[in-house]
């Protein structure tokens, strides 16, 4: 499957407050973060090893360890980089890029505005990063963008998604893995996703 939703209690709970309109901006802030740190853990479960020798306090042993540089998170701007510092506590060395995008409110499409991603991206495991993916506009023309710098390696997280998002993505891209916290029902007409949490990046950065 394209599309890992994660089912576990915890990640409900945290989202029933994240989805609750009273929730301010500073607990928003710290359940995006929180929520984050399980999507990473679970996006990278098939992560690959480097064999490394250590000393523990008792004997020399060889166990595995993650070779951070060959990852990179690009947050979609802005709401994406409301998960970015979760993430960075799971793995604090990989690289970072930064994809900027708006949407245009009369035609909701996408309007690209900002791209700059590490060195060598081509060579890196991709993850993109934003909270919401609803229409998939951005999420696609996300993925073209890297695909176009010669990336082969990309995985979507989002927090909440919309099955219009996913089906644009597997229809475009089916090579990207979509990890998200929860399937919600469907967009509405002014293509938010219901229920939703309202917008996310005004919500990260209080700026409604």
């Amino acid at each position: 499957m394209s599309v890992l939703e994660l089912n576990h209690p915890l990640i409900e709970h945290k989202l029933s407050i994240l989805r609750d309109k009273n929730t301010g901006t500073k607990e928003f802030r710290e359940l995006i973060s929180e929520i984050s740190c399980f999507l990473c853990y679970e996006a990278m479960r098939n992560a690959k090893l480097k064999k490394t020798e250590i000393e523990t306090p008792l004997e020399k042993i060889e166990i595995g360890r993650l070779e951070e540089d060959k990852y990179a998170f690009i947050p979609i701007l802005r709401a994406g980089m409301g998960m970015l510092d979760g993430i960075i506590n799971v793995v604090p060395n990989a690289k970072i890029g930064h994809i900027g995008m708006y949407r245009n409110e009369k035609t909701f499409e996408p309007v690209n505005y900002f791209f700059k991603v590490p060195n060598e991206i081509e060579k890196r495991e991709v993850f993109l990063l934003d909270p919401m993916l609803a229409t998939g506009g951005s999420a696609c023309d996300a993925i073209a963008l890297l695909k176009e710098k010669g990336v082969k390696a990309i995985n979507f997280l989002c927090l909440i998604a919309a099955p219009e998002g996913i089906k644009r993505v597997e229809q475009e891209h089916p090579d990207v893995k979509i990890y998200c916290a929860h399937i919600d029902e469907k967009l509405n007409k002014n293509k938010y996703i219901c229920p939703g949490l309202g917008d996310a990046g005004d919500r990260i950065f209080g700026t409604k």
